[in-house]
């Protein structure tokens, strides 16, 4: 079994992370370790405006992780995630080698910087500008 660095971006229902943020947090993290992958970094992203309605929802809650798991794992954290209620969308892609040191160390610091879910004032949405990460720029090392 390989284990690989996976980074998945999860779009949550805003109205169930708004009422009770670390349950819904903490569901994903259990979601991973079903699968018997370990959490390197989880942290919120942002709140925006969806480009069409999910389910209803017109706002998602942008969550992202990075996580180490078995490559033959993953098709079932697919199936479970398409499961979940309080996800409306995910995306996991398997990081390169090259670049995950870079990318977790950025996630790592982000976390370090932005307040805590809870202390964030009502409507108020992170910039994504400053969590971008270029990748040009790792490579270019």
């Amino acid at each position: 079994m390989t284990e690989y660095i996976y980074e998945g971006l999860f779009i949550l229902n805003s109205n169930r992370y708004a009422r009770d943020p670390e349950s819904v947090a903490g569901n994903l993290q259990a979601l991973i370790e079903k699968q018997e992958g370990t959490i390197v970094v989880s942290r919120l992203w942002e709140e925006r405006r969806l480009a069409y309605p999910i389910n209803g929802q017109r706002k998602g809650t942008y969550w992202l992780m990075y996580f180490k798991m078995d490559g033959e794992r993953i098709a079932a954290l697919n199936q479970q995630a398409n499961r979940e209620d309080d996800l409306l969308r995910h995306l996991i892609i398997r990081i390169d080698p090259r670049i995950a040191d870079a990318l977790i160390s950025h996630a790592q610091q982000s976390v370090a910087q932005s307040p805590a879910p809870a202390k964030k004032a009502e409507g108020a949405v992170a910039s994504p500008a400053a969590e971008d990460v270029s990748v040009a720029a790792v490579e270019a090392e």
